[in-house]
C-alpha cells in the first residue's frame, strides 16, 4: 500500500523520498521527524520517529493510536471557526490544524485565505483548484485508511541525540541552516558541529539532507526538487546529501 502524507509540513520530504536511497535495514529512524515523509514511503519497516517539537510529537502519538472510526468521526471546520471550537481532544485539533493552512511549520487554528475561498465556492471534496486537499471528508478518508498501517511505529518526544545507538537506516533531515528559520526548533537551536559528529557516528545506512551550500558536513549537490505549491515560497529546493 502506497501511503500519502498524514499531514502537510514545511520542508516535508514525502515528494522527494522516492529519489533517496531505499532503506537497507529493517529499522528506519528519523531523528528530526517532522511529517516523516521518508518513513511514510517505507511504512512497512520498523519506524522510530524522534521529534523535539511537542506539537509534532503529539500529532504522531494521536495518529499511531487512532482507529479509522475515530478519524472519520472528526468534525469539519467552518469559516469563522477555530480548532479550539471543535469538541475533540487537543491532539486531534493539532491534526486538523496542519490541514487548514497547509505547508506550515506550525499547525494553524483557522482556515487560510485560499481554503476559505474554496469553501465559499463549494469546492467538491475540499480541494483547491490545483487539486490540493484541505481538511474535510477526503482527508479524513485518506488518514482513516492509512492509520492501521502505522500501528507498529514509535514516536519519542526528545532531542535527536537521544535516539538509540543501533544499526539502522538513519534518515536525518534537520532544519536547514539557511532556510530553516520558520521552524519552532530551528537552526539557531542546533549545534551543527555536534550534529555533524553525531551523524558520522551512526551505525548502518546514513542519509543526511541539506540545501546546496551547507558546509557542516561535506555535502554534495544532489537534485532539484519541486516544492509544495502550498508553501508559497521558492518553486524548487536545491537539495544536497551526505554521504
Amino acid at each position: 500500500m502506497n501511503l500519502k502524507p498524514f499531514f502537510t509540513f514545511y520542508g516535508g520530504k514525502w515528494r522527494a523520498a522516492p529519489h533517496y536511497p531505499p532503506p537497507e535495514f529493517a529499522t528506519v529512524i528519523e531523528p528530526f521527524a517532522g511529517a516523516a515523509g521518508y518513513s511514510v514511503r517505507h511504512h512497512e519497516r520498523q519506524v522510530l520517529l524522534v521529534e523535539k517539537d511537542p506539537l509534532i510529537a503529539a500529532t504522531w502519538r494521536y495518529l499511531i493510536r487512532s482507529t479509522p472510526e475515530e478519524i472519520l468521526a472528526l468534525p469539519d471546520i467552518e469559516n469563522g471557526q477555530t480548532t479550539d471550537d471543535l469538541p475533540i481532544c487537543q491532539e486531534a485539533r493539532l491534526l486538523v490544524g496542519w490541514w487548514v493552512n497547509g505547508g506550515s511549520a506550525t499547525p494553524k487554528k483557522s482556515l487560510g485565505l485560499w481554503a476559505r475561498s474554496m469553501k465559499e465556492r463549494g469546492g467538491t471534496g475540499w480541494t483547491t483548484g490545483r487539486g490540493q486537499l484541505v481538511w474535510g471528508q477526503r482527508v479524513k478518508e485518506r488518514i482513516a485508511l492509512q492509520v492501521p498501517t502505522i500501528k507498529h511505529w514509535r514516536i519519542v518526544e526528545d532531542d535527536y541525540s537521544t535516539a538509540p545507538d543501533i544499526e539502522a537506516t538513519w534518515f536525518i533531515d534537520p532544519p536547514y541552516v539557511e532556510v530553516g528559520r520558520y521552524y519552532r526548533f530551528g537552526p539557531d537551536r542546533i549545534d551543527f558541529a555536534a550534529l555533524a559528529e553525531w551523524c558520522r557516528s551512526r551505525r548502518g545506512q546514513v542519509i543526511v539532507c541539506e540545501n546546496v551550500g551547507a558546509t557542516w558536513l561535506p555535502f554534495r549537490p544532489w537534485r532539484r526538487i519541486k516544492a509544495s505549491e502550498r508553501t508559497g515560497g521558492r518553486p524548487f529546493s536545491h537539495e544536497a546529501i551526505w554521504p
